[in-house]
């Protein structure tokens, strides 16, 4: 097989050069020399690079791709990290089911207000209390100080319904 220019590379992969030079820079492919002022890749670059992005799709980092190659470029996985990640897109899974159900719910209930809804209620304050993944804000105090601008003016620290993103 013959080698392949950058700009071939880039075309037959889809990715930007400048993608091409950072994973090269991370250490994630090696160019085997210059064709002129383009870098030049083994053709077996572009393999290399659909296992990068299989990676990528599937949320591990750029570093721990880096990982699952040996230095002379083999495949190295390790099992146990592929199970782990695993298991974190089946939380993601389940969390993102709720939150569809949640709207779909949403979307079809037939309360006159969607806070009159005990169903959507309970998953207003699950998603509060972090159940759904989403992030829950440090409680607001009475006593807690003022800063900036707004350090002298008056304001309601009471909320009668959670904060939620």
């Amino acid at each position: 097989m013959r080698n392949l220019d950058i700009g071939e590379v880039a075309e037959q992969s889809g990715l930007p050069a400048s993608a091409l030079r950072y994973y090269e820079e991370k250490g994630l492919i090696k160019s085997v020399g210059r064709r002129g002022l383009r870098r030049v890749f083994p053709a077996g670059v572009i393999e290399k690079l659909a296992l990068i992005a299989l990676g990528r799709s599937a949320g591990f980092s750029l570093e721990e791709i880096a990982a699952m190659f040996a230095p002379d470029g083999r495949l190295r996985i390790d099992r146990q990290k592929l199970a782990a990640k695993a298991k974190e897109l089946d939380a993601t899974i389940r969390q993102l089911t709720a939150m569809r159900d949640g709207l779909l719910h949403a979307v079809n209930c037939k309360a006159p207000s969607h806070m009159e809804c005990p169903k959507f209620r309970r998953i207003v304050h699950a998603s509060a209390a972090g159940a759904l993944g989403a992030r829950r804000p440090a409680p607001i105090t009475a006593t807690e100080p003022r800063r900036g601008r707004a350090a002298g003016r008056e304001r309601n620290t009471r909320r009668s319904v959670p904060y939620i993103r």
